[in-house]
């Protein structure tokens, strides 16, 4: 093992930034001259209060995040959304939905108890493209008009926003929030479990559009309706509080960060395109490592590929772990390798795989 913090390339819970988890690590019995642990404190107290709001104001700041939109914090991942997104928008009529990948065939296959739904759009031979909005059916009644931005199985991403239809966009964007500026405008609602860009697991962004609130159908739970989240600053029930502290950090974090010019998001993505050109142009030169998914619709946060000769799997994998380069195994739906290159992972990071990919080539 290198005498150094492994590098881990986990699709999520994933790596987060080292500065932020020693931070944690100093304030974790006293946070602030408070005399507590964050994950002591009372939600409706004066210093979790701070938390939360400069949480908040963080965020609106990163994303540029319009007042007329609600930022809330919540529980349940983004699978739970799969149905509170139903539950709140469709007023039990339409919705149509997008399948460009696992994460998305599975929202579109747990809205079908809550409404009407139809398949907008499915790529052809396999969730390898996205397929053209020119070709899309999309209904203008529709309740809502749902995509994921980046599937973390698959691999693919969509690198602009579907625009120019009637129903408001939803998107799950819990893999590529924060990665790159986001238009936050041009959708109705925005999700994403933090696992990955944003904290911890336990957490649960969601920015919604006020005039989209206040539409639940009877069935949503009170705890999960996001009127009375948003008319409660996301404490109508104790939310994940520690999660949300450590979201605060990594905020605070993406702020920091410095690209040239860049800085914030804009600096992230700047990072984020290099470390996703880095490794394509290693598989794209090599005669043993290849990526299915078509050029134009890579992820820049997740990079699955397959070795040529299955039968090496095995042998690559454990040559990672000696060399301190940790969960490169593919989704077990599709198998081969899979390399997360979320914020927090440095271009180090990458640099070091890239470095044994070509060794383990060379001797294999």
């Amino acid at each position: 093992m290198p005498d150094r913090r492994p590098y881990n390339f986990s699709a999520g819970p994933a790596t987060m930034p080292e500065e932020v988890l020693r931070q944690a690590a100093e304030e974790m019995l006293d946070w602030h001259g408070s005399g507590m642990s964050v994950m002591e404190m009372s939600h409706r107290g004066e210093s979790f209060g701070r938390i939360l709001h400069d949480a908040e104001h963080d965020l609106r700041e990163l994303l540029g995040v319009p007042q007329d939109y609600a930022v809330l914090f919540m529980q349940g991942g983004a699978l739970a959304q799969n149905a509170l997104v139903p539950l709140n928008l469709s007023r039990g009529t339409r919705a149509d939905y997008v399948v460009t990948g696992s994460w998305s065939s599975k929202s579109e296959r747990e809205a079908h108890k809550y409404c009407d739904v139809q398949v907008a759009a499915k790529p052809e031979g396999g969730f390898l493209d996205i397929p053209d909005p020119a070709g899309w059916r999309v209904r203008d009644d529709a309740a809502y008009l749902h995509y994921c931005g980046n599937e973390t199985i698959d691999g693919v991403e969509f690198h602009f926003v579907p625009t120019g239809f009637a129903p408001p966009l939803v998107a799950d964007m819990s893999s590529s929030v924060l990665s790159r500026p986001l238009d936050v405008a041009a959708h109705g609602c925005i999700y994403a479990g933090a696992q990955k860009n944003i904290g911890p697991a336990g957490l649960t962004l969601v920015i919604v559009r006020r005039d989209l609130l206040g539409r639940a159908l009877a069935a949503c739970p009170s705890a999960f309706d996001y009127a009375l989240l948003a008319a409660n600053s996301s404490m109508f029930n104790t939310p994940p509080t520690y999660a949300i502290y450590m979201a605060g950090l990594v905020l605070q974090w993406i702020r920091r960060q410095r690209e040239g010019e860049l800085q914030g998001v804009q600096a992230m993505a700047e990072r984020n395109r290099r470390k996703a050109a880095m490794l394509y142009e290693c598989i794209d030169s090599s005669s043993l490592y290849g990526n299915r998914v078509a050029r134009t619709a890579r992820s820049r946060m997740n990079v699955p590929f397959q070795l040529r000769d299955p039968a090496l799997d095995a042998a690559f994998l454990a040559g990672a772990r000696s060399h301190g380069l940790l969960q490169l195994k593919g989704h077990k739906s599709v198998g081969g390798m899979r390399a997360s290159l979320y914020n927090a992972m440095p271009e180090a990071g990458v640099r070091a795989l890239v470095d044994y990919m070509r060794e383990f080539e060379r001797t294999h």
